[in-house]
């Protein structure tokens, strides 16, 4: 079709940018044509990528939000974008900072991991709360943010966790639901693995009701714990103590079947339910079938099931303790299988589950794998992962790139105003170089830890430049934000 057969429609303050980005774009105003507006910052001459379309355009901001979309915008600051992506901030609906565990705290607090993920150009994430048992969930809220808060460079939200113990000795719990949801907290994690946090099937039943009662989302880690248990007392009787035992202490069935089982008592129950870092085939067609029947169901997987396999655990000692996770990571097929779910719809985000364990919590299974702190840091690298494995090997399209980074986790996660660019929305913008060539090392990434489980991973693509509701705070290699301007996300 020539261009004179369809009228043209115009953004706010700029020339025409045609149908297919205004059809996408609702806050756009045709008959807004005002070209000499001034805005505070324009992003000039990039090709912007969303979940639905790419093209090039200048993008305004004012204040933190975008204000507009168009060519030939104005701005008293400039930012030259020729050549490079601008993508919607990536939201990681993931993350563990400052986790406490059995074998201490993670090493990554809330400023050190924000600024990490500053500099892979992820501009809000969702960490957890995790109450004692005879803790009151909104004090555990309170408390969480206390962490955060002051601390925290770009926006963040929360999941409140629910735990085997505290169903089965608080009963208050329940009343409290409702009160951390008007607090902010949309989604609710539930485990059905773990001393400590480990959900029976009546006791899952019972939080599924209570998250289904709330209409809120429960976000779930789905493995079959006791026969977990049983196969590693197996392992660990005949002296198969290695990192090589790991995934097979927990084979996909295990996961699978767990999944089959989360998902049919979401059913019973009406809960939306989002399966965190699903590992293998098994899992995604149970989800996959579980949609097809009509239920609201969404499904997570990461960085390392994508671009890592099980080869890992064969690596010398101390370095194969590194890539210990549960689900653990596993072999070509399931990759294979994990990418065709990833670009065929059938697993809907990705993040990181980021979880950076000390070297010294890693190493704490040196004899036996059964104790090494499970977790993969990359809460700085999946954009730039995605984009090597995914977009320039042809298996992903920038779009869908940007759909399962930035847009699906804000939309699924509850993050109004995050992951797009749309005039209205926050202006969290990433400049993305996609023929930079990186080597990923940890002396170049910014997590608290030593190590990094990509290390001399080569990379074709990296963030450049990342605004956070419209303030630069990473260009040209430098953090220029400061600490507490992050802002707790109410979802």
């Amino acid at each position: 079709m020539s261009p004179t057969s369809r009228p043209r429609r115009r953004a706010p303050g700029g020339t025409p940018i045609g149908r297919d980005f205004n059809r996408s774009c609702a806050g756009c105003n045709p008959n807004d044509e005002v070209s000499t507006m001034t805005y505070d910052l324009v992003i000039r001459g990039g090709r912007v990528i969303t979940a639905t379309h790419e093209l090039t355009a200048d993008v305004a901001i004012d204040g933190e939000k975008i204000a507009a979309i168009g060519r030939g915008l104005h701005g008293r600051r400039t930012l030259d974008a020729d050549g490079l992506l601008v993508l919607p901030g990536a939201v990681d609906g993931h993350v563990h900072l400052n986790l406490r565990t059995a074998y201490g705290r993670t090493a990554d607090d809330f400023y050190q991991g924000t600024v990490a993920a500053a500099f892979g150009g992820v501009t809000s994430i969702v960490d957890f709360v995790d109450p004692r048992p005879d803790q009151p969930l909104p004090e555990a809220l309170a408390e969480r943010r206390g962490e955060a808060d002051g601390r925290a460079v770009i926006d963040y939200g929360l999941h409140m966790t629910l735990t085997g113990p505290m169903i089965a000795t608080r009963p208050a719990w329940r009343d409290e639901a409702p009160l951390v949801r008007r607090a902010g907290c949309y989604s609710f994690k539930l485990y059905t693995a773990y001393p400590g946090y480990y959900l029976p099937d009546d006791a899952l039943l019972q939080a599924l009701e209570a998250v289904a009662a709330v209409d809120g989302l429960a976000v779930v880690h789905a493995e079959n714990w006791p026969v977990i248990q049983t196969l590693t007392r197996r392992f660990v009787a005949a002296g198969q103590v290695e990192p090589r035992w790991h995934p097979h202490s927990r084979p996909a069935i295990t996961e699978g079947e767990a999944v089959q089982r989360v998902l049919a008592l979401a059913r019973l129950t009406g809960a939306r339910v989002l399966i965190f870092h699903i590992s293998c085939a098994e899992a995604s067609h149970a989800l996959a079938l579980a949609r097809a029947q009509g239920q609201v169901a969404y499904g997570e997987t990461c960085p390392h099931y994508l671009v890592l396999d099980d080869s890992a655990y064969l690596r010398p000692l101390p370095e194969a303790l590194r890539f210990l996770c549960q689900p653990p990571i596993r072999g070509l097929d399931e990759q294979q299988a994990l990418w065709r779910a990833v670009a065929g719809g059938d697993l809907d985000v990705i993040s990181t589950d980021h979880c950076p364990h000390p070297d010294e919590q890693k190493q704490a299974g040196a004899t036996d794998f059964t104790r090494t702190a499970g977790g993969i840091s990359g809460i700085e690298t999946r954009l730039a992962l995605l984009h090597t494995f995914g977009v320039r090997r042809g298996l992903l399209s920038r779009s869908r790139w940007v759909e399962l980074c930035c847009t699906a986790p804000a939309r699924i996660f509850g993050l109004p105003g995050k992951g797009e660019i749309l005039p209205g929305a926050d202006a969290d913008i990433v400049l993305f170089d996609p023929t930079r060539p990186v080597t990923l090392s940890a002396a170049g990434l910014h997590s608290a830890i030593p190590y990094s489980q990509y290390e001399g991973v080569q990379v074709t693509g990296y963030p450049v430049t990342t605004l956070s509701r419209g303030e630069v705070i990473i260009a040209d290699g430098q953090f220029s934000g400061r600490p507490g301007r992050g802002r707790f996300c109410v979802r």
